[in-house]
């Protein structure tokens, strides 16, 4: 996971072929816990669930994504109430996942660690 938090995100305009299942695989391994997913359209992103023991610290995570991901230029879908979180990322420019996703995956991942 190292590598990725020393890495920053790229801006994606498209025009990028976004990760195969193999190089997904490779990236999954980097990252704690954040499963693949497949939507309706078949586009890939990562989505990871967090617990957390009220609204308030809920909140104050979300908040700290918020940050991570506007520092990024990369922003995930947030879903919180009383005491969860979900995110899921992708890189909607290329229908699919690319290394930036992984990258925020780690620096949200990096939060929940301290």
């Amino acid at each position: 996971m190292s590598d990725l938090l020393n890495k920053k995100c790229l801006p994606c305009e498209g025009g990028v072929t976004p990760f195969d299942i193999s190089e997904i695989h490779k990236y999954q391994k980097k990252v704690d816990g954040w499963n693949i997913v497949k939507n309706e359209k078949n586009i890939y992103f990562l989505e990871k669930k967090f617990s957390f023991k009220n609204f308030l610290d809920s909140q104050s995570f979300v908040n700290e994504v918020g940050k991570i991901s506007e520092e990024e230029g990369h922003h995930p879908e947030i879903s919180f109430g009383w005491g969860y979180s979900k995110i899921n990322i992708t890189t909607h420019a290329i229908s699919g996942l690319s290394e930036n996703d992984f990258i925020l995956a780690a620096k949200i991942d990096k939060i929940t660690n301290v």
